[in-house]
């Protein structure tokens, strides 16, 4: 049960441990946390189970202390890694999870395409920021964005992170990379071939995720941009389009 001083987390699985697959954190055992509810619709997007209200009914309304023990359970109360994604969590109220979770040793990392800010976030162990390219169909706002970076304070480690499909996409991530030079820059190929909720025996066309890494490892040393890590998703790699794990 959740009141006004407990609000309710929208979630949509929660699962691990398993290997965090991207970005600043890739390999790093993790427990995620998958909140359900986006204010973005990508058109890659790759985990639309957490993001399209269709699939609401799925979502579980939990009490900050029922997803704590869900948690807890699941990494058998060793402290580890617990990953924030979605969907857009940043639209969830995550402060109090956070807090109790810090009070018996785990951390916790959050990603968001930097479209809503909260004052939670200078709590956070890490924050990755992932505004998104013009292959998704989505505009940036900047001064959000920036409001995501000032409600941080520079408490938590930061780093941005950009999904790259093809020449408009990279050039979106060297603008926003220039924007925020104080910010490490990960670069991620993107995956066109996203599962539909529910079909975790999607197809995945894994050959042209690796000629499209190969493609950005390629445009990133010919540019001498040395400042860029080029990363795969990991997960991917391992057991493609499957989810929870």
């Amino acid at each position: 049960m959740t009141c006004a001083l407990h609000p309710g987390i929208r979630v949509s699985e929660i699962f691990g441990p398993t290997i965090q697959g991207e970005g600043v954190l890739i390999g790093l055992p993790t427990v995620f946390v998958r909140t359900g509810g986006c204010d973005y619709r990508c058109s890659w997007c790759d985990s639309l189970h957490a993001v399209d209200r269709r699939f609401r009914h799925d979502w579980e309304m939990m009490s900050p202390d029922a997803v704590w023990q869900k948690v807890i359970a699941l990494s058998g109360g060793q402290p580890v890694m617990v990953s924030l994604s979605g969907g857009n969590p940043a639209i969830q109220p995550l402060s109090q999870l956070i807090d109790r979770g810090h009070g018996e040793g785990y951390r916790f990392a959050l990603e968001t395409q930097g479209s809503v800010s909260k004052q939670w976030f200078a709590d956070l162990d890490v924050l990755v920021l992932s505004p998104k390219p013009p292959s998704s169909e989505m505009t940036t706002d900047w001064a959000a964005f920036d409001a995501c970076l000032e409600a941080a304070q520079d408490k938590p480690q930061m780093a941005l992170k950009l999904v790259v499909f093809d020449d408009d996409d990279y050039a979106y991530a060297k603008d926003a990379a220039a924007r925020y030079p104080q910010l490490p820059v990960y670069l991620q190929p993107g995956n066109h071939t996203p599962p539909r909720p529910g079909d975790e025996d999607a197809f995945i066309d894994m050959a042209g995720v690796m000629r499209r890494m190969e493609w950005l490892v390629e445009k990133v040393t010919r540019d001498r941009w040395f400042e860029a890590r080029v990363l795969p998703q990991l997960h991917v790699l391992l057991w493609g389009n499957r989810r929870g794990v």
